[in-house]
């Protein structure tokens, strides 16, 4: 037994040895990339022009291009892009490897402002020359620090087609691991001059663990704008706002439903998909994204828009509902033409007519075809519509499908609804609905369905919204009997099969999560803060929060008024994963200096335009300095900000620098740095990754080696190179220990309450 198994083994390595030492694509040597059923349902379905479905099965047996897009909001955009373009992208034109020329990345026809870029280039061959790992390094650093989002070219799609204002309210349905919900984000910051936009984006995820990736990548933006829930999104809740002194039921302007799917779109890159693809697949998930899709309908505004997309070909998820939802709407939605609002981006029409395949190969062209034995497995809704007046009037070409060789892309299928009306199952049953919803009203112990949401335009969907629980997952009130009575109806909401949550305590799984405590006004948290940092009068205090009850606030975390409305009416209903930005931390040896709070680097920004006193004006130089030298002595900063820095007494400060338009040389951006002004030294507490972009953006080359490893350099007059790896070298312990932590977003920072801060990458409020 013991020999076999040391066989085994043997045999084991030896094939793992073969594949390390093959070339590129070789760990994918068992799958083929080769599915006849999927060729063939292909074929059939028609969704390829003539003559060019061979380029699309080599298309899709090609690697994916890699693509990264610039973050728009931030001021900083500018500046990366014009480091980007003048200086790695001139370098990688340069290199040979293999006796080839590498081409130079290309921007995205299709996206604004050349904030998208692709290259045919893999992580291995750009790693095979020491000008290309600086460009890896660079993206790497640049990803973390939130500049930069490595995402696939097709899913920055739906996002642009919201067409996005800064007060929207928006909800994400299905939004890990988070690439558009964090361009929902950028979109609503359009204007970096308002810290608090009035709009919000709450991205929901029904896996609780994916929950803290979406927080990972969220956070990298640092906006009080973004709540972070953990909901099954075909019944994900209906929440209360107050609106004017009274409560109203919040409906979204703009919803992202990006549902689960069988994504054989992504085929290029996820190639376990070649094995695994088969019809079924499809079969299994129309229900659920049906379920979504109308969830989502129902809880848009009127006037709204709700973009339904899959990373998934298949008719059956895609076309097949939004015929069916458009049929079920009455009139209620319309599939918006946004044939004009990506110009540069090539995509077929949708289609109107498609046929279902079982995984065995059997064709069914119409719901009539279909035996009833296969009925639970097959539904009427996977058909197209038999009218043809019917099928005109939804305009299904409106749709919009990527095909992967037309643009060197993945696969993918987006559609554009808009809300012309309320849903009509909610007014289908008015009288009955509304004695049904009084009756649940009082078990649960809310209030009365009486009030009128601001969007809708009659009492009967205001009855049927105020119930937004209480319906199953679909929300549809046609299926019920027309002899139903309304004691059978209530016995039926009391077993939790269509109604709201009883009033008992939430069931949690995942993470118990700290809870979300506002501060007061009054809050004596805020007198030391007051008069330290001189905060104006207009500084919102209500929207402050702390992650516990009792204790010391060790940190303290900002958000809009509106996502505090939305917290502080919807506690019992809603799983918040996490919320706000982190603006001050718990630093006890602060409390001599006359506050116990240090100011937080993720918050600068949205803090500073409150903030009065305390504030360095720094330049180009003085930067430098501070982010290269570990606790440089004031003598160090130049003549200006020397004598700042001697008439501020020791705590807390903001380093500030205004850009100079008189001298284009030097970055046209404003940069906000938090500091601490010692007894006779000065440091920045910046994240390392984030000391990296500012050096790059003043011109300054960060490299590092293959370890990230470098000796502590404390004599000032060493060059900068080997001062940046100094710092890394201090901090490669901790952050090695802290690596795992990082990837689930848990809190890094200032843990003992010391002036010194780890260099974590702005992590916020997760616990």
């Amino acid at each position: 037994m013991g020999k076999r198994s040391r066989q085994r083994q043997k045999n084991q390595n030896s094939g793992r040895d073969d594949r390390d030492n093959a070339g590129w694509g070789a760990g994918y040597a068992d799958i083929v990339k080769e599915n006849k059923l999927f060729e063939h349902y292909y074929k059939e379905q028609g969704l390829v022009p003539e003559g060019e479905f061979e380029q699309f099965m080599q298309a899709m047996r090609e690697p994916l291009p890699a693509t990264i897009r610039i973050t728009g909001y931030k001021s900083h955009a500018k500046e990366i892009l014009h480091c980007l373009k003048d200086k790695y992208f001139k370098d990688i034109q340069e290199v040979e490897i293999d006796g080839q020329k590498m081409e130079a990345p290309q921007p995205l026809s299709w996206y604004p402002d050349e904030q998208a870029w692709h290259t045919n280039m893999s992580r291995k061959v750009i790693r095979k020359s020491p000008l290309l790992e600086k460009f890896h390094q660079f993206l790497v650093s640049e990803t973390e620090s939130g500049n930069i989002s490595r995402q696939e070219a097709v899913s920055m799609i739906p996002p642009l087609l919201l067409k996005i204002e800064s007060y929207h309210k928006i909800l994400d349905m299905c939004a890990a691991p988070g690439s558009k919900t964090a361009q929902l984000i950028e979109m609503l910051h359009a204007d970096m001059d308002v810290p608090f936009p009035e709009g919000f984006v709450i991205a929901n995820d029904v896996d609780n663990k994916r929950c803290y990736l979406l927080v990972h990548q969220a956070k990298r933006l640092n906006s009080p704008c973004i709540m972070v829930v953990n909901h099954d999104a075909s019944c994900i809740p209906l929440l209360k706002i107050d609106s004017e002194g009274k409560k109203d039921i919040l409906f979204y302007d703009r919803i992202l439903c990006d549902v689960p799917c069988s994504g054989d779109g992504t085929m290029r890159k996820n190639i376990d998909v070649w094995k695994k693809w088969t019809t079924s697949n499809s079969l299994h998930l129309h229900g659920l994204q049906m379920r979504i899709a109308v969830r989502g309908v129902e809880q848009l505004a009127v006037g709204g828009r709700m973009v339904y997309s899959t990373c998934s070909l298949n008719p059956i998820e895609d076309e097949a509902v939004i015929a069916a939802l458009l049929e079920k709407s009455e009139g209620a939605l319309e599939l918006a033409d946004s044939s004009a609002d990506l110009p540069g981006l090539k995509w077929m029409p949708g289609v109107t007519s498609w046929k279902l395949m079982t995984k065995e190969g059997q064709w069914y062209p119409t719901w009539a075809d279909v035996p009833s034995s296969r009925h639970t497995q097959i539904r009427p809704t996977m058909f197209p519509p038999t009218d043809p007046e019917k099928l005109a009037s939804m305009h299904l070409e409106r749709c919009m499908r990527i095909l992967p060789h037309h643009q060197n892309t993945g696969g993918f299928f987006v559609a554009v609804l808009v809300k012309k009306a309320p849903m009509p199952w909610n007014k289908r049953y008015p009288k009955v609905r509304k004695d049904v919803s009084s009756v649940s009203e009082n078990q649960a112990g809310g209030p009365p369905a009486a009030l009128s949401p601001t969007d809708a335009p009659c009492l009967p969907e205001r009855a049927e919204e105020e119930e937004g629980e209480a319906e199953g997952p679909e929300g549809i009130v046609e299926d019920v009997p027309k002899g139903a009575s309304l004691a059978q109806e209530s016995t039926a909401k009391r077993e939790g099969v269509c109604g709201p949550p009883p009033n008992k305590k939430m069931k949690i799984f995942g993470y118990k999560e700290d809870p979300f405590v506002f501060l007061t006004e009054d809050d004596p948290v805020f007198t030391s803060i007051q008069s330290f940092y001189d905060i104006s009068p207009d500084f919102p205090k209500v929207n402050v929060l702390t992650r516990t009850h009792e204790g010391k606030k060790r940190h303290l975390y900002m958000v809009s008024k509106e996502l505090r409305n939305v917290l502080l009416n919807n506690s019992e209903r809603l799983k918040v994963i996490n919320t706000g930005v982190k603006v001050w931390s718990r630093n006890s040896d602060g409390e001599e200096f006359g506050c116990a709070f240090r100011l937080a680097q993720e918050g600068i920004y949205t803090l500073q335009p409150y903030i009065r006193s305390r504030i360095i004006r720094v330049s180009v130089e003085d930067i430098k300095v501070l982010l290269t030298q570990e606790n440089p002595f004031l003598s160090k900063l130049e003549h200006d900000a020397h004598a700042q820095a001697k008439k501020t007494v020791m705590g807390s400060i903001v380093l500030k620098y205004i850009p100079n338009p008189n001298n284009p040389a030097e970055p046209q951006c404003p940069i906000q740095l938090c500091g601490w002004r010692g007894k006779t030294s000065i440091r920045a507490f910046v994240p390392r990754n984030e000391r990296f972009h500012y050096l790059r953006m003043l011109g300054v080359e960060v490299f590092r080696d293959k370890q990230g490893l470098g000796q502590k350099q404390r004599d000032a007059g060493k060059e900068v190179k080997e001062d940046v790896e100094g710092e890394v070298g201090k901090d490669a312990q901790e952050e090695g220990a802290m690596e795992n932590e990082e990837e689930l977003d848990l809190e890094a920072g200032d843990e003992n309450g010391s002036p010194q801060p780890k260099m974590d990458s702005g992590k916020q409020a997760s616990s």
